[in-house]
């Protein structure tokens, strides 16, 4: 039993207890009680702090405000005193000692996450500009900094209301690009390129917007209400003067192609127009400017019901070969044969005119150049001792493989390179001239001949007559037909055949129409003719008639 006490000096403890015999006995004696009495002294009490770790611990009568305390209670449970101590605050004192590390912690902390965030701002600033970049320069031309075709659609979706002030496009080609490029190198084209872009900028007030679509190939969007004309003019004027570039006077011109947004038409198809348009102005000529018209649609599906018929009629011989006579100026004797293309259809003759030049477009002018050839081989091996003449595209005589096709051909229908003849025009010697001296060249050497056909209406120079040994030139029926018009066209007409001569070139007159133009023609010393009085283009049933008549005669 424990309990507290008040005395006199203070508090004391006492503590009893009844003592027991260690081993048990018969007779239990009687039990003595141990005592303990101790008063709360300062030596206990420093004792207790010591033990306790309870620094300045004191004994009061009542609690202090500052200190925690412990009430000492008597065996009563009445309150005899305080065991009072001050408060050490463990966490507190914790802190103090942390502090320095944890303000340290806390500022590098906090120069990290402003670091993080500084970073994190730089990089998305770094990333918007990225995108900024990649989206302008998806819309946009590297080279002039124009929109590009993608950037001109979207803002062409973007201008969508049909009103009276709703978007013209105007799509502008340069003419003479290439040979810019050709000439003086791809930097000064490049040069010429911004320039051009940045004239077509401010071409009018009402030019909303500019696009680079190719290497040469412009658009402009204009919204107001200018008329068309003006604008058209507007962007002429801009080529009326040359460019000046590093010193050098560059002279280029354009062609437009014009639609106007007519109703709901997408983007696509208001493009689409203007480059119809702007085909049209190319083939018109230079310099030209031509509006869309419902009629170019027309003609766009005529044409490639044409091409489908073109290409059919190839495939299934419908295109015959008829022969004009190549006649001798001095004899009058029929002494080789022109095999010339002729369409019929259910719906009359197509002119070679307008086929020719088609299949050249639709990539079929090989096909019907080795119709041509095997046909008109196969019947003038029924015409011995006569010389064929056979006109030759362009594009065939820069094809590469065009000289093995020929061989193949006279090879498979046994017939002598010897009495063949190719004729080519001049925009031949212009268009690709190395491969077209490979292919005349490996010809030559199986014996074919080569024929300059329409010479005097076009550029062929001296130099190119000999580089190409021609074996025969043809007088372009422009010349013969001068002798009637014109006061000088006998003499412009003797001295083309007198170079001819001087080069010791055969020379073929064409378009012989009456016997003056004949008479002056074999005077000038041309040594064959060609023309409808001599002969129309016959079939090969009548040339064999007309041969067999005179061999008769």
């Amino acid at each position: 039993m424990v309990n507290f006490i008040k005395t006199e000096s203070g508090i004391a403890l006492i503590a009893s207890q009844a003592i027991q015999p260690f081993e048990a006995a018969a007779e239990v004696p009687q039990f003595s009680v141990l005592s303990f009495y101790k008063e709360f002294t300062s030596e206990v009490l420093d004792a207790l702090s010591n033990e306790h770790e309870l620094e300045g611990l004191s004994l009061e009568t009542t609690p202090k405000p500052g200190f925690l305390n412990t009430p000492i209670t008597d065996m009563k449970g009445a309150v005899i005193g305080y065991l009072l101590w001050p408060s050490k605050a463990p966490g507190s004192a914790v802190f103090h000692q942390v502090y320095p590390y944890l303000a340290a912690s806390t500022v590098i902390l906090s120069l990290f996450l402003i670091g993080v965030l500084l970073v994190g701002a730089s990089e998305a600033r770094r990333l918007r500009q990225l995108a900024q970049t990649a989206r302008f320069e998806a819309s946009h031309d590297s080279l002039s900094g124009l929109l590009n075709r993608q950037g001109l659609l979207r803002l062409l979706e973007d201008l969508e209301s049909p009103d009276p002030s709703s978007p013209r496009l105007y799509l502008v080609d340069l003419d003479g690009f290439k040979a810019v490029n050709d000439a003086w190198g791809h930097a000064v084209g490049d040069d010429l390129i911004r320039m051009v872009s940045n004239a077509l900028m401010t071409s009018h007030p009402e030019v909303l917007a500019a696009a680079r679509l190719g290497g040469d190939e412009f658009a402009l969007v204009q919204v107001g209400s200018t008329a068309r004309e003006e604008m058209e003019e507007a962007i002429l004027a801009l080529f009326a003067e040359p460019f000046k570039i590093d010193g050098r006077t560059i002279e280029v011109g354009a062609s437009i192609g014009a639609a106007a947004r007519d109703g709901d038409i997408s983007p696509l198809e208001l493009l689409r127009r203007a480059d119809m348009a702007l085909y049209r102005a190319k083939a018109n000529g230079k310099g030209q400017a031509v509006e869309y018209d419902p009629e170019l649609d027309r003609e766009r599906i005529r044409v490639a019901e044409l091409e489908g018929l073109l290409k059919n009629a190839i495939g299934s011989g419908a295109i015959e070969a008829v022969f004009q006579p190549l006649v001798s100026a001095s004899t009058g004797v029929v002494t080789g044969l022109e095999a010339l293309a002729r369409w019929k259809t259910a719906t009359g003759n197509v002119s070679p005119e307008i086929f020719i030049p088609l299949a050249e477009r639709c990539g079929l002018i090989d096909a019907l150049g080795v119709h041509m050839l095997r046909t008109s081989i196969g019947h003038a091996k029924s015409w011995p001792g006569l010389t064929l003449s056979v006109n030759v595209s362009p594009i065939q005589l820069c094809n590469p493989e065009f000289a093995a096709q020929v061989i193949a051909i006279l090879q498979e229908l046994d017939f002598d390179p010897n009495r063949l003849t190719l004729e080519i025009t001049e925009g031949v010697l212009m268009t690709n001239p190395d491969q077209a001296r490979r292919s005349i060249d490996q010809l030559k050497r199986v014996g074919i001949k080569f024929a300059l056909d329409d010479f005097g209406c076009g550029y062929a120079s001296i130099g190119a007559l000999r580089q190409f040994g021609f074996d025969r030139m043809k007088i372009d029926r422009s010349l013969v037909s001068a002798l009637d018009v014109t006061a000088n066209g006998a003499d412009i007409l003797r001295a083309t055949i007198s170079l001819a001569t001087a080069l010791q070139i055969p020379v073929t007159a064409e378009g012989i129409e009456n016997s003056r133009q004949a008479a002056i023609l074999r005077d000038a010393g041309c040594d064959q003719l060609q023309g409808y009085m001599l002969g129309k283009p016959m079939s090969a049933c009548d040339i064999s008639s007309r041969l067999r008549e005179e061999s008769a005669a």
